[in-house]
């Protein structure tokens, strides 16, 4: 697909997503990483020294956060199936929110900046972002896998793992989006499984098969799939022969500017130049 010159451009079928998540929990949902993170996101809420009335849960997945009870007004915004979804806009109103949650959906949104702009316009002043989504290094081992599997065995490579952003990337996100004190870290989670047909069918229990607008659409022949599992164990498995798999969850806050926040300072009001505070590092 082709965007035109000003648009975004479309890498995910949203609708599609949103059909897969469905799927995963008539499946039987494969929730250990979410579990896990909506752990980590209470204990991150817990640190910070303020009270949050107003709060709204951003696309997570399943059944969202378990953290309703924390405050008086809390919405969840899920992932829809019509068409209108792919238009990725969030029924809040400007100032509306303390507090914003979102736990493994980010990765999925086509225009994130746009996404992260209307977070920021719904959040009172001194408003909070706090998310978290798949980036970094994810799958690496799969993609790797699957791209020397295709390279054998069919006439190329196609999308199969979708692109992933880094910490940098994030952070100036974070900034582009008029957020204030943003800051970013990442939590490197490597789970180990038999083989990986049983990691493709954790996947697939997630909801987190390939969406990119760009995939092959006529199923994985049984000669690639075989090969792909052949290399995945060649090249990724520890000693006692179980493959790794790489997720790096990224976590992403930021806040709306509020005259109580530090500010940086002017440019040229700097009381120490450089060179002396380097000096006096080194003791000389």
């Amino acid at each position: 697909m082709t965007p035109t010159p000003d648009a975004t451009p479309v890498l995910f079928d949203r609708a599609l997503l949103a059909r897969r998540q469905h799927r995963a929990l008539k499946l039987g949902a494969a929730t250990f990483l979410l579990d896990r993170v909506a752990g980590e996101m209470a204990e991150r809420l817990s640190a910070v020294k303020r009270d949050f009335v107003s709060a709204a849960d951003i696309w997570t997945p399943g059944g969202g956060l378990a953290l309703r009870a924390r405050f008086n007004s809390f919405a969840r915004i899920a992932l829809e199936t019509q068409e209108e979804s792919a238009q990725e806009s969030l029924p809040l109103e400007p100032g509306s929110l303390d507090l914003a949650l979102s736990a493994l959906a980010f990765q999925s949104v086509n225009d994130l900046p746009g996404v992260l702009a209307q977070i920021r316009r719904a959040l009172k002043p001194d408003g909070l972002l706090l998310a978290a989504m798949i980036g970094g290094d994810t799958l690496t081992e799969l993609r790797q896998s699957f791209a020397a599997a295709e390279a054998e065995c069919e006439s190329g490579v196609s999308p199969r793992v979708a692109p992933f952003a880094d910490l940098r990337d994030i952070g100036n996100l974070l900034q582009r989006a008029g957020l204030a004190l943003p800051v970013t870290d990442v939590d490197r989670i490597v789970v180990r499984y038999d083989n990986a047909i049983a990691l493709m069918q954790d996947l697939r229990r997630m909801g987190a098969t390939n969406i990119l607008v760009e995939r092959r659409r006529e199923p994985t022949r049984r000669a690639t799939m075989l090969r792909m599992a052949q290399i995945y164990a060649e090249r990724f498995a520890d000693a006692d022969g179980r493959i790794r798999a790489t997720f790096d969850i990224v976590w992403l806050s930021g806040w709306a500017p509020h005259e109580s926040q530090q500010q940086p300072l002017r440019p040229g009001s700097a009381k120490v130049r450089l060179e002396d505070a380097v000096k006096r590092a080194k003791g000389e």
